[in-house]
């Protein structure tokens, strides 16, 4: 990135990174409390992430569209505002105190941070030299790993009570009884999605005045004209194997993720309050990997950091399916370390040489996202099944390692 002008661009850009961060490492969090405030099972409440990544699904080629006919900047100030509203509407959701609104309020928030990550990851590959666009890609994912340390280590700790009554179980000296337990559960939810709200606000207005350099096809208006959406894309093999990559990776790891706070609270036997701070340290080490693992990729090729880390990953995901319990927690604290670089990685090699297809290759390796909508529900009705047997369910990530794995060893090759 020689070009000085391109500074203030991508640190603008890398905000966003962190914004969305913030919103979709606050579900596992949201999953713990929607058992308590809805009554719910650990099967029942994973849907909360079927409803958020549902989204990255259904939008993406719209979104794609969307920027081709307009911009990068216009779809980014679009998705905040979007977001923003999504934020907001937590406060008549605490009302009604229904499941549905609260899958409903997800959906439009992932929504508006769909238009975010179809937008800034093309964008970030794009601005600045095609080399280095892995690496470059890394460190804008680097304050994605500061977002989620933050939403996991302190957010969490704001809506978590430490307590986790049943009706049964409820003192019968609590003041108001179990609609003022419901009741204050119910408002914890709502303060981080309006700090949220606030701060998508304020960085969409600092973007709506912002200059963004045009990239691609985005320099010559006759675009235009062309297709909004290039299904053709699909004949490059490498974007094909990077679409299936993302699907398993996305899936594996938001099946880790969203079921960690359950798996510590229920199946390893530690309290919401410790667990929290577990929750932390798993995004700290996710954090530190992103950084650790720019600086490697000086000297080591990407696409070999991705096979090594994705292998290193279906060994500690044994781990957890043979000991479960606490060891199997501090196994996933390494699962977390080696799942940094994988997402940024896999993208930009996906992205590699397509030239003025990336923002169709863009949408449909954000549409790979709906791995989350359905492999973390998978895992966690195998948990639900077998209680007995619940780390068996880990399967599934160890398997979506395995396709990481191949990506990094042979389907990354631009072959045509």
């Amino acid at each position: 990135m020689k070009n000085k002008s391109y500074t203030l661009p991508l640190a603008l850009v890398f905000s966003l990174f962190f914004l969305w961060a913030i919103s979709s490492n606050l579900l596992p969090t949201m999953i713990r409390q929607l058992m308590k405030t809805c009554e719910l099972n650990t099967f029942e409440a994973s849907f909360t992430e079927t409803a958020y990544w549902l989204a990255y699904f259904i939008f993406p080629i719209p979104i794609a569209m969307f920027m081709k006919r307009y911009s990068y900047k216009a779809g980014i100030v679009f998705g905040l505002f979007l977001a923003a509203v999504g934020g907001l509407l937590f406060f008549p959701a605490a009302m009604l105190k229904e499941y549905w609104a609260y899958l409903c309020i997800f959906f439009i928030i992932a929504t508006g941070m769909c238009f975010l990550e179809t937008a800034a990851n093309p964008y970030v590959t794009a601005l600045g030299e095609a080399a280095t666009a892995p690496r470059r890609l890394n460190l804008a994912q680097s304050f994605n790993g500061l977002g989620a340390f933050i939403s996991a280590m302190f957010l969490s700790k704001l809506v978590l009570s430490g307590t986790h009554y049943t009706r049964e179980t409820l003192p019968a000296d609590y003041p108001g009884g179990w609609d003022a337990y419901i009741q204050f559960e119910t408002d914890a939810m709502k303060f981080p999605y309006l700090a949220l709200a606030v701060l998508l606000l304020l960085i969409a207005v600092v973007f709506l005045f912002a200059k963004l350099p045009k990239i691609g096809d985005e320099g010559h208006r006759e675009a235009t004209k062309e297709k909004l959406i290039n299904f053709g894309v699909w004949k490059r093999s490498h974007l094909r194997w990077g679409v299936i990559a993302q699907f398993f990776y996305n899936g594996g790891q938001t099946a880790i993720n969203s079921l960690f706070l359950v798996y510590c609270c229920t199946y390893a036997g530690i309290s919401e309050t410790v667990a929290t701070t577990y929750f932390g340290l798993y995004m700290l080490a996710f954090l530190i990997g992103r950084w650790i693992g720019t600086g490697l990729m000086i000297r080591f090729r990407p696409q070999d950091m991705l096979l090594v880390y994705a292998l290193v990953n279906v060994v500690l995901c044994l781990v957890v399916i043979v000991c479960g319990g606490r060891t199997g927690l501090y196994a996933m604290l390494g699962i977390s370390f080696f799942m940094s670089i994988m997402y940024p990685t896999q993208f930009s090699l996906a992205l590699k040489g397509l030239g003025d297809q990336t923002k169709s290759g863009a949408a449909f390796l954000v549409m790979a996202i709906v791995g989350n909508a359905c492999l973390p529900q998978f895992t966690a009705y195998l948990m639900h099944i077998s209680e007995e047997m619940y780390h068996i369910a880990y399967i599934v990530p160890m398997v979506c390692f395995l396709f990481c794995a191949y990506y990094g060893w042979k389907g990354y090759k631009v072959l045509d």
